[in-house]
């Protein structure tokens, strides 16, 4: 019955307000105890009297409070500054009365005892002679069931019941408050997905306490991210399969070629053969990148960590495209700053990182272009520049550009020359791995810059290896 939190809430705010209200009840009936009506009557009369007996102007005050005494029924007792009994209007009948002490625990009625230990209220008052002047009367006897039905009964009825109802009221909205956006959270995690996949879920409605509002924006900043999760496995697949649908067919074409007798003469089976050979390479070095690049995203490559001179690396990355770039009529320049110290890195991975950025500018540069590869220390850290004077990336495509599979033109994907757009994504997991940062700037028509940032060692942003 009590399982929801809904419920529960309820209950506690219902516990809560019967525990306050059981302890005003008892307080009160304490109180009561105490100080019955009766008591604060006769205290109340008292206060008369002694107004009257001060207000007095014509008698004397001793002929004035026998009379009132007599009057009234009270026992009026005067005393010195010294704290002695003057007179007592009651001194022949009855035990004479101490001066009150002074209460250390507050009573809200007054009570003073004579020597046979019996009780009297009293109210007493200063005079201006410096006297005191205390009015008396035996503490009255009151039944403590009368005082439960006359007075705390009807206290508790009338005031206590309409708190309780109340608050168990309150109680019931405080709960629906805190709980109903909790509920709308469970009914969104349980709800299917949108039928169409490229559909964003709909987000909660953040309302409710502070805390329940932190925790829907939490369930929605997560329901986007799962949603882009399953978006990239599906543009994952979907990309492979695209990937690998051409060099299959190519593949499967050419071997029925040759099993079928197509393919009659020597040259035709070595094209087809050559074709067959060259496919599948492709189709390994995809499914290397793939490879690598999980390992690379799980942390579990295997990265040989050692000292790299920058200058030296560069100046090989050049040699390496220099007959491509003579060929496509491209200029490549090394720019070092001195000094230049070395870095603690896997100088294999970082130089796939450089040929990658390299071979990008290459393909995208046209004949009379520059590729410039530049190396200088900025706010401890090495900074690698890969510049070109190529045509430029699109602002709408610069923020995919690292994306697996993602190329700017759709008219270059798939091919030998373009590749399966792997490269950047490997060049950004291997310079994560190293605690660093790759970005971006380019315009179009006025080319492409790439810098990598790597920590110098002992540099306060030195980040440990990802593995």
């Amino acid at each position: 019955m009590f399982s929801s939190i809904r419920s529960r809430l309820w209950l506690s705010y219902a516990f809560l307000v019967g525990t306050a209200l059981g302890v005003v009840a008892l307080v009160l009936l304490v109180y009561l105890i105490r100080n019955p009506l009766l008591y604060r009557q006769s205290l109340e009369q008292l206060k008369v009297v002694q107004t009257v007996l001060v207000k007095n102007g014509g008698d004397s005050l001793e002929s004035a409070a026998e009379r009132v005494s007599g009057n009234f029924g009270v026992r009026i007792v005067l005393f010195s500054g010294q704290k002695q009994v003057l007179f007592d209007t009651s001194a022949r009948e009855a035990l004479a009365l101490p001066f009150p002490r002074n209460r250390i625990l507050l009573r809200n009625t007054p009570i003073v005892r004579d020597a046979n230990n019996s009780a009297w209220i009293y109210s007493i008052k200063k005079l201006p002679d410096g006297t005191f002047l205390m009015v008396a009367t035996p503490r009255p006897a009151f039944s403590l069931t009368s005082l439960f039905a006359d007075e705390f009964l009807p206290l508790i009825l009338e005031s206590g019941l309409i708190a309780l109802f109340l608050s168990l009221i309150v109680a019931f909205f405080f709960a629906r408050w805190i709980a109903d956006p909790l509920q709308s959270v469970i009914v969104a995690a349980r709800s299917p997905w949108p039928a169409v996949p490229s559909a964003q879920p709909k987000p909660v409605e953040v309302r409710g306490p502070l805390e329940v509002q932190e925790l829907t924006r939490a369930f929605n900043s997560m329901m986007v991210r799962m949603h882009a999760s399953q978006q990239s496995q599906r543009d994952f697949v979907a990309n492979v399969s695209h990937e690998l649908k051409t060099p299959l067919t190519s593949i499967q074409g050419f071997a029925q070629a040759i099993l079928d007798g197509t393919a009659e003469s020597n040259e035709a089976r070595q094209q087809a053969a050559q074709v067959i050979y060259d496919e599948s390479g492709r189709m390994h070095r995809m499914v290397l990148d793939l490879l690598d690049l999980a390992r690379l995203d799980g942390g579990t490559a295997d990265i040989t960590m050692g000292p790299v001179d920058m200058r030296a690396m560069l100046n090989a990355v050049a040699e390496k495209f220099t007959p491509q770039l003579q060929r496509k009529g491209v200029d490549i320049t090394v720019a070092v700053d001195e000094p230049l110290p070395p870095i603690r890195a896997d100088g294999d991975r970082v130089a796939r990182v450089l040929v990658i950025l390299v071979d990008n500018s290459l393909k995208f540069t046209p004949r009379g272009g520059l590729i410039s590869l530049k190396a200088s220390i900025i706010n401890e850290e090495l900074v690698v520049s890969v510049l070109d004077t190529g045509s430029g990336i699109p602002e709408e495509a610069q923020a995919h550009i690292f994306d697996r599979f993602y190329q700017a033109d759709p008219a270059r994907k798939g091919g030998e020359k373009h590749g399966a757009g792997l490269g950047l994504a490997i060049a950004k997991e291997i310079v994560l791995a190293h605690g660093g940062r790759i970005t971006l700037r380019s315009k179009l028509g006025k080319g492409t810059s790439f810098e990598v940032s790597l920590p110098l060692p002992g540099s306060s942003k030195n980040i440990p290896v990802r593995r």
